[in-house]
């Protein structure tokens, strides 16, 4: 199994960080470059604990389609999703939010595990992690923006 872990301070109130993480307009806005949208599940806004959504997208050349649930939340600390149908053998996601004197530590502990064996092992180190690290790190930048933009702008 694969770990990446993304630290992301952002000047700006945890509560704020936290809805923006969890805001499904705001990820189909940071993965545009993929043309995901929403085919199942919760549609726009934020979303809450037990809600699915099922995602598709154009990720390494092909359409795929992942559908994850929301399995724990504690605002304005954690919240976690895990992939209910999709690529992975295995796809968790934890997403912490830490309080700090110039705003709030975003934390991304994201595991994951390619199918195929060990061929899926190789694929994972070449080529699938690098390309799901660019991707949160693109989010976490878009995260980061608008949470800082609004304390300029409410």
């Amino acid at each position: 199994m694969a770990m990446i872990c993304i630290n992301t301070r952002i000047q700006a109130p945890r509560e704020i960080v936290f809805d923006l993480s969890r805001n499904i307009d705001l990820h189909l806005e940071s993965t545009a470059h993929t043309n995901e949208v929403v085919i199942a599940g919760r549609q726009s806004g934020l979303i809450e604990l037990n809600e699915t959504v099922t995602w598709r997208a154009k990720h390494l050349g092909c359409y795929r389609e992942l559908t994850t649930k929301i399995t724990a939340m504690e605002y304005p600390v954690k919240f976690e999703d895990r992939m209910t149908k999709g690529p992975f053998k295995y796809l968790q996601h934890i997403h912490l939010f830490r309080e700090e004197d110039s705003g709030t530590l975003m934390t991304d502990l994201f595991y994951f595990a390619a199918p195929y064996g060990f061929l899926g092992r190789i694929v994972t180190v070449l080529g699938l992690k690098p390309y799901m690290k660019r991707l949160l790190y693109k989010r976490n930048c878009m995260i980061k923006a608008r949470a800082e933009a609004f304390l300029t702008n409410p």
